[in-house]
């Protein structure tokens, strides 16, 4: 079967860009979203609106989903409404969202006995990353699948990686997440003492950040920092979400995880004080309240 018409549940801060890059490499979309008003754009560029996940199983030839939690993806996949029960013989579904391994097994079971192809495929990169078509894709299943959506995902990332079978993805996106973690407390307690020592953060981040200390984080999340910019490219109460998943499965596999558990406690906070909906570098502000900066 060839895959044609893309189905893309999820307009988000990183999904509405995403199908938009597959917009515009020609495939036809049909799109849905709890909140229809955020695939405005999309619907504008020429995307066909559904009312349902299920409207969007039945019309699409391959369906990509990023939703915000482990719930939101059990709703959209499983039930008389959801993808799966709905898609033809021969679709494929392709989960963004980064949820469970155990949770993108059960998909990809299920997809197997009503004859649809399942990948589980989280993402990094953030909103800059979706905006650019340079995500870094994570992909769980099997290699033939893999090579029937390469095409697509060349069309939103630039490193895509097929990590093994169902659920690898996922737990590629938490050894992603856990690193991640430890390096934004870094950032955090970095910027804090610059500020506390009266420096420039800008000055101080072209500096540091061109060193042994580079990252992704400090010269993207760093900036925003030192512009006062807390908007999301990616939520806390979603990072929140992907650290508790990635503790869980440390604990079935009798892993200890210090590190991690006390930035959960942290993000924990941050949620604590009502900054849930800012982006992951908002936990700095968090952390300039505790230390009397702000």
């Amino acid at each position: 079967m060839e895959l044609k018409t893309v189905g893309w549940i999820g307009t988000g801060v990183m999904g509405k860009s995403m199908c938009g890059h597959l917009m515009k490499a020609g495939y036809a979309a049909n799109v849905y979203n709890r909140t229809p008003e955020k695939a405005a754009d999309l619907v504008a560029a020429g995307a066909r609106l559904c009312a349902t996940p299920a409207e969007v199983a039945a019309n699409s030839d391959v369906v990509f989903t990023i939703v915000g939690f482990p719930t939101d993806v059990e709703q959209v996949y499983f039930g008389p409404e959801g993808i799966i029960s709905n898609a033809r013989k021969g679709t494929v579904v392709v989960d963004m969202t980064t949820s469970k391994p155990a949770l993108a097994q059960a998909i990809a079971a299920e997809a197997q006995a009503h004859g649809v192809e399942a990948l589980d495929a989280p993402v990094s990169g953030g909103d800059l990353g979706a905006r650019n078509a340079t995500l870094a894709i994570m992909v769980g299943g099997s290699q033939a699948v893999y090579e029937k959506v390469l095409p697509f995902f060349n069309a939103m990332g630039k490193t895509i990686q097929l990590m093994g079978p169902a659920g690898a993805g996922q737990h590629t996106k938490m050894c992603n997440q856990i690193l991640i973690a430890g390096t934004m407390i870094g950032v955090v307690e970095s910027l804090l003492y610059a500020a506390r020592a009266g420096m420039d953060h800008d000055a101080v981040i072209d500096i540091i950040g061109s060193g042994a200390a580079s990252s992704w984080s400090i010269n993207n999340l760093g900036r925003r920092i030192a512009k006062g910019d807390y908007d999301p490219g990616f939520y806390i109460k979603h990072f929140v979400k992907d650290m508790g998943i990635a503790l869980e499965e440390a604990r079935a596999m009798k892993l200890a995880l210090p590190g991690l558990a006390l930035v959960h406690q942290l993000y924990v906070a941050a949620q604590g004080q009502g900054l849930e909906n800012l982006g992951t570098q908002g936990l700095y502000k968090a952390c300039l309240t505790v230390n009397g900066l702000q």
